[in-house]
């Protein structure tokens, strides 16, 4: 038995950006986005499109944003906007989760409750959260069609993952055309996120037929197109390309979660600052190696994806695909000695993501 289940509203295309006042209605928003959305005329976009709507913009999201950072910013908002029914999250991943961050109004009016208290979802009545709109700009994080949020606290050098009922966000507004104006290394980082997430849901013991043929198609499609799009990043249709296959890949594992190279991941973006991307791409040959074996419907459809006959041609193409974006897939260029591999290894099967892994059972 399996189930599929995503609420997320999706709307999609060159020009969806223009159904933002209709998604929104007569509700009032807070808009967060990225530093540079102001400067690409973004921001203006929207405050024409909202006009009046929009009560507040939050531009100053840093990479990665820290609880350091988030509780301040959470506590004035909601202190100076407690009447705003909606957040539009307008950026990556660090946008969205920051948005996610903003929804949930807590009895003490403290960021430390989302954090310190698992049972809020049942403690909080509904009108005590706001609605959430993505606009990603970027092809990678499927932030826009999950329901988590990662927060982390350098201070404690961990990461919390924030999900509640209400952190699926209410619509996910796909417009390729934000995404023109993406750098290679951001574009690079995100597309391999995404390919990430579609191979971490074909490897997963949450895997169904739905979630498989999304991450397929995805994988297959990323495969193809990000050599090509780093090579001619003003190419429309390979950005509209690779942003269907990041959705793709946002719906599949949305329904598994990731795995194994995501556990992996977070202590090398904490330790090292290896952007999210790369710290949960370069270990795919070696943890594809893993999976290979487990399970014969899982291994033709990683055989497939990369037009492989057997399983060491398929991790060959694999790391070759990494190293040709210039990706290195040894560890050690990411601070870990090879002999703490397998320790590694062995510590992120035993995380929450590593336990997806179908090598862990």
């Amino acid at each position: 038995m399996w189930t599929f289940h995503n609420p997320v509203s999706i709307h999609a295309g060159a020009g969806a950006l223009a159904r933002l006042p209709d998604i929104l209605y007569t509700r009032r928003a807070i808009v967060i986005a990225f530093p540079e959305a102001e400067s690409l005329g973004l921001i203006d976009r929207l405050r024409t499109l909202l006009g009046s709507s929009m009560v507040t913009v939050e531009t100053d999201v840093p990479s990665n944003p820290d609880v350091a950072w988030l509780a301040p910013m959470y506590e004035r908002l909601w202190r100076r906007h407690p009447d705003a029914e909606c957040v539009i999250a307008l950026g990556g991943g660090s946008a969205i989760d920051c948005a996610k961050a903003m929804l949930t109004r807590g009895a003490t009016g403290r960021f430390d409750d989302l954090l310190m208290r698992p049972d809020l979802a049942s403690a909080l009545k509904r009108e005590h959260h706001r609605a959430l709109i993505a606009v990603p700009t970027t092809a990678g994080t499927g932030s826009e069609v999950t329901p988590w949020a990662t927060v982390w606290d350098q201070a404690r050098a961990t990461k919390h993952s924030l999900h509640l009922p209400w952190t699926w966000p209410e619509a996910a507004i796909v417009d390729a055309e934000l995404m023109l104006s993406l750098p290679p290394s951001v574009t690079l980082a995100s597309g391999l996120d995404a390919l990430s997430h579609a191979l971490e849901s074909l490897w997963n013991v949450n895997r169904n037929p739905v979630s498989a043929a999304l991450a397929v198609s995805a994988a297959r499609a990323i495969v193809h197109t990000l050599p090509e799009l780093l090579a001619q990043p003003s190419r429309r249709e390979l950005r509209e390309r690779m942003a269907v296959a990041a959705l793709q890949a946002g719906v599949a594992f949305s329904n598994t979660r990731t795995a194994l190279a995501h556990s992996l991941s977070y202590d090398i973006t904490l330790a090292e600052g290896v952007p999210h991307g790369i710290a949960c791409s370069f270990s795919l040959p070696r943890v594809m190696e893993l999976a290979l074996g487990r399970d014969a419907e899982v291994d033709a459809q990683l055989l497939s994806i990369f037009d492989a006959t057997h399983a060491g041609s398929a991790v060959a193409r694999l790391t070759a695909f990494l190293e040709g974006l210039g990706v290195s897939t040894d560890p050690a260029r990411y601070g870990i000695a090879p002999e703490q591999w397998s320790q590694r290894i062995e510590q992120a099967l035993r995380g929450a993501r590593g336990r997806n892994f179908i090598a862990a059972h």
